[in-house]
């Protein structure tokens, strides 16, 4: 395994592109066609897309789920998209709001929800994008989705220009869009989202990124910048194999039955307790590279292997 092609960059996102347009360009600066992004964005969203190189696209579904925003509301409008780069629908008058009222509104969407996707989303119905069909006119109606909102803090309440500015913290599949149509519905003058940022996304934060031309500015130096998948792994516990008839088994796909004391976990892990059967576990050799991921059963305590970057014939 090349680990110099292996690993994550964190790009900042920059408006105009898609998260597609960001990989493309990067396949031709690396010369690679194994390169993965991590959570789609927008066009006109910016901000952390994180970008997996060679076989670390086949850890993007184990990286931490969570996302984190900065966006702005703006209310008194209603769009087809929920946003502000559709087709206006409807106008309503800024009804005067307070902001203890704002607070109010905004802590009835935390929690476990309902959120009902836009119509002009990625969501596939009877295998077409809604997106599609919303473009062609069509009428139908989109189920909604369990989802969470972890955290929503007001940041700021601008009621001359009817603009609210949230801090979003939320799990994935939500979508910010419907909040922001959703929080205008509950208001009483309908709203779309005017701004979005992802502040963080599959544990990578803001802080890491860089912006895409520094990437394309910079190559081949930018390589000092690839994060080692073992640093956005550690909610996960490991273990580290050592003997060679273990490394044997795990290059070869077989199970490693071993001692449930050898598994360490980070302290900073709150779920840390080894009580669920198939759940997941990376696996390291004794230099600390990592070289797959496995699931334990408890009973007895053995490691299955799910994926094998060193594997053998």
């Amino acid at each position: 395994m090349n680990e110099i092609n292996f690993g994550f960059l964190v790009i900042d996102k920059p408006i105009g592109l898609t998260s597609h347009d960001c990989v493309s360009r990067l396949r031709k600066l690396y010369k690679m066609k194994r390169i993965g992004h991590g959570g789609t964005l927008d066009p006109a969203v910016t901000g952390v897309l994180p970008i997996a190189l060679g076989k670390a696209t086949k850890l993007l579904s184990f990286l931490p789920s969570s996302k984190k925003y900065e966006g702005t509301i703006k209310l008194g409008i209603i769009t087809d998209t929920d946003d502000l780069e559709g087709e206006i629908l409807k106008e309503h008058p800024l009804p005067n709001i307070d902001e203890k009222k704002i607070h109010e509104c905004i802590n009835s969407f935390q929690g476990l929800l309902q959120q009902r996707p836009p119509r002009f989303s990625s969501v596939h119905i009877n295998g077409e994008r809604a997106y599609s069909k919303a473009r062609r006119g069509e009428q139908f109606e989109l189920p909604s989705k369990e989802i969470t909102i972890h955290k929503l803090e007001l940041i700021e309440w601008d009621q001359e220009n009817g603009k609210i500015k949230l801090k979003i913290d939320c799990s994935a599949g939500t979508y910010i869009r419907s909040l922001a149509r959703d929080i205008g519905e509950e208001l009483g003058c309908g709203g779309a989202l005017l701004k979005l940022r992802r502040t963080e996304a599959l544990g990578f934060n803001i802080k890491d990124s860089l912006p895409l031309k520094d990437f394309e500015d910079n190559f081949p130096y930018i390589d000092s910048h690839l994060v080692n998948p073992l640093k956005v792994l550690n909610h996960l516990p490991k273990i580290q194999i050592t003997l060679e008839e273990e490394i044997s088994y795990w290059c070869t796909g077989r199970a490693l039955i071993v001692n449930k004391e050898r598994i360490s976990i980070e302290k900073s892990n709150i779920n840390n307790q080894l009580e669920f059967p198939n759940d997941l576990i990376i696996v390291i050799n004794n230099k600390g590279i990592l070289v797959g991921v496995g699931r334990f059963n408890c009973d007895p305590f053995t490691i299955n292997p799910k994926i094998v970057f060193n594997a053998k014939g």
